[in-house]
């Protein structure tokens, strides 16, 4: 196979790992690079992932216990672009793997297979790998819903495994430093060191905690800095007046993928607002309580914004994550658009089957899906999408077998379950 050829079918391949649900991206780019550098095992590590940081692929014994402080150790010793292949302590034990960090602070840890792979196979994964963790990125800056789905699903899994962890172990580890301090022991050097084991593995597990806390939630101050920087790069070259009301100092942190929304449904609120001609000003204000984030969109304008045309393409990201979204245009005084969003996640028992099957479909899919559970027939669904009636008939396999059901009105009720909204 010539170069070229060769250039244009891992182009074209590539396109093929991009697509699909993020949490099995990892798999998808391990049989991407198999050939270029063989591996019996590949993490990708992102903190911008709330939910799930770590995307794993290949050999369990590594890819179970691969924990997120050791990924973190890795990602520290490493400078954006640069490949390394040498020992680092992964799942547990001294290995030996090959690793590479993107400039987005995205890690690729690979347990390599055989001889080491040339260099230049190396350079084709490392700038395969740079599209790879921006489309991951750009995925979680868009929050769409399935992102969300899935998400909120991992986040709610993992701080109820946290929680019974803590609590189960803190109350063993307290009990044994009681006892050890009571002075019914006579065994003065056997007590220290008991208690210091005892001591030492209490600040472990509130530090496995404390990191739990960190990837699964964001700053309330640090998610609106972020929104503000986004929307100034984005009105950089439109004559609007940017007002931002800052929200309360302290408080509660946001979950990760509620500030990924938020941050997504305000992105979307502005920019159709900045589109009118007569907009001069967009205040942007949110606030929070112990339960509740509150966004604020308004602009100067005339009015004439069609609110329920905007309401319909935010309204996925909101509901999606139990929230509310109301807007109103007022001819002559301008445009409010107001989202709420539920800081306490569901537990995953309550929906925790339909989200699961929601993260599995793509975005067309989701789209096809709103149509279902609006009740709508191939042919009606081609013509109001604007494709052929063959293309939604794939569309509608490829969901009923996502989702694991065999009609339309089991995967219309599956999707009205996990939130989805009928198509209007």
């Amino acid at each position: 196979m010539s170069t070229a050829v060769r250039a244009d079918a891992l182009i074209t391949d590539l396109r093929d790992v991009l697509t699909g649900p993020l949490a099995e991206i990892a798999r998808r780019f391990s049989a991407y690079i198999a050939d270029l550098a063989p591996h019996s095992a590949l993490v990708i590590f992102t903190r911008e992932c709330t939910g799930r940081p770590r995307k794993v692929a290949g050999d369990p014994a590594v890819v179970d216990r691969v924990t997120i402080a050791e990924l973190d150790r890795v990602r520290t010793e490493l400078t954006a672009g640069e490949i390394r292949r040498e020992t680092f302590r992964i799942a547990g034990r001294d290995r030996e793997v090959c690793v590479m960090l993107d400039r987005t602070d995205t890690l690729l840890l690979m347990i390599p297979r055989g001889t080491r792979p040339p260099s230049a196979a190396l350079d084709l994964v490392r700038a395969a790998f740079a599209v790879v963790a921006t489309g991951i990125q750009l995925q979680v800056h868009s929050a769409s819903p399935a992102y969300l789905a899935e998400s909120r699903a991992a986040s709610a899994e993992r701080a109820r495994t946290v929680a019974e962890l803590t609590e189960a172990h803190a109350v063993t580890l307290e009990t044994i430093l009681a006892t050890l301090r009571s002075k019914d022991l006579d065994d003065r050097r056997a007590r220290i060191t008991a208690r210091e084991t005892a001591t030492e593995a209490l600040i472990g597990l509130r530090s496995a905690v404390d990191l739990h806390r960190e990837l699964a939630e964001e700053a309330l101050t640090t998610a609106f800095a972020r929104l503000h920087g986004e929307l100034r790069d984005l009105l950089r070259h439109r004559s609007v007046e940017l007002q931002m009301v800052a929200p309360p100092v302290g408080g509660r942190g946001l979950p990760g993928e509620v500030a990924h929304a938020a941050r997504a449904v305000v992105r979307g609120a502005v920019l159709a607002m900045s589109g009118q001609p007569d907009v001069t000003r967009i205040r942007v204000a949110w606030n929070c309580d112990d339960s509740t984030l509150l966004a604020d969109v308004r602009d100067d304008g005339g009015g004439d914004i069609d609110v329920a045309a905007l309401e319909r393409q935010l309204r996925d990201r909101v509901e999606t994550l139990g929230g509310g979204i109301e807007s109103e245009a007022t001819p002559g005084w301008g445009t409010r658009v107001s989202v709420t969003f539920p800081l306490d996640l569901l537990p995953v028992s309550a929906d925790g089957p339909a989200l699961d099957a929601l993260a599995a479909l793509g975005p067309r899919e989701i789209e096809v899906l709103e149509h279902l559970v609006a009740g709508r027939r191939n042919r009606a669904i081609a013509e109001r999408l604007g494709v052929s009636e063959s293309t939604v008939k794939f569309h509608v396999a490829s969901v009923l077998r996502k989702l694991g059901v065999s009609t339309r009105g089991e995967a219309a009720a599956l999707g009205a379950e996990a939130g989805i909204r009928a198509a209007s």
